[in-house]
């Protein structure tokens, strides 16, 4: 265990916050000055679409480059740190307790700590070792998520929920709050619709991230270009929209494959998400 005192290294050198506490405890490597953070949060109590949307958006943002943090709660948490464990390898897990094996919470997501370090990431806590949670601990360490980040995107939330806590948070870092849009009668949208309402930019693509903070993607999604999978996923669709669970039965691609390259097609412009779920050529 190890603990940095007063200057935090990100980009500006300083988490800039009120209440920033005297010291930090972590485990595994800290960002470097020149990496960005760039947060994902949501609810605990996701829907599969919800995990779908978290996973892809991680794993294709840290392609890009960017350093993906969360909190590792449950939910859509777990599936940023899965997805960027996926893509760059690198994320960074806030903690509400201490970093002891035996006080991680939740004592479900210890594997995933566990990867998080192998793979050169890192854990953080403001609170000694063996220290417990509390509920307070989270809502405070939802701060720290937003001031290592260059923004915060909420998959999921309820009205009231430690998501929009964090958003809240960015607010007061001026810090650019993205929202993934829902459907208006589920609880787990009513929170990202309202963020919308007030401000934050609705987020359809992880493209619409990297063009606000002007990040390059041009060579770094093209893993697939050309490959004989992404050809067989065009072709399916030339017939009209999809689902992806549709392209999954008409390919016999494996899931997390066709997700991949869905999302490569999508930044490549080849094809556009429609009505949530379904995609189509994009044809211009």
């Amino acid at each position: 265990m190890q603990e940095v005192l007063g200057d935090f290294p990100i980009k500006e050198g300083k988490l800039d916050i009120k209440g920033f506490p005297e010291k930090l405890y972590f485990r595994g490597v800290l960002p470097s000055k020149s990496e960005r953070g760039f947060a994902i949060v949501g609810t605990r109590r996701a829907t599969e679409y919800g995990k779908e949307q978290a996973f892809r958006f991680a794993k294709e943002l840290s392609q890009a480059g960017l350093t993906i943090v969360s909190g590792l709660a449950v939910g859509i948490d777990t599936m940023a740190h899965k997805g960027a464990l996926a893509g760059s390898g690198k994320t960074i897990a806030f903690l509400g307790t201490g970093l002891s094996e035996k006080t991680i919470y939740p004592q479900e997501n210890l594997k995933l700590a566990k990867e998080i370090l192998k793979k050169g990431g890192c854990l953080i806590s403001e609170y000694e070792p063996k220290q417990r949670s509390f509920a307070s601990y989270f809502l405070k360490r939802n701060g720290l998520i937003s001031a290592l980040s260059l923004g915060v995107l909420v998959i999921e939330a309820k009205i009231k929920s430690g998501a929009l806590n964090t958003a809240s948070w960015a607010h007061k870092q001026k810090k650019q709050v993205f929202a993934l849009p829902g459907n208006i009668t589920s609880l787990n949208s009513m929170g990202c619709n309202l963020l919308i309402q007030k401000g934050a930019l609705l987020t359809q693509n992880p493209k619409d991230i990297l063009n606000f903070f002007k990040i390059s993607y041009d060579k770094t999604y093209q893993g697939t270009k050309g490959s004989k999978e992404e050809l067989l996923i065009l072709k399916v669709l030339q017939n009209g929209a999809l689902t992806a669970d549709q392209i999954i039965e008409k390919t016999n691609l494996k899931p997390e494959q066709v997700l991949r390259i869905i999302s490569t097609l999508e930044l490549e412009d080849k094809i556009k998400n429609i009505f949530g779920n379904s995609y189509i050529l994009n044809k211009y």
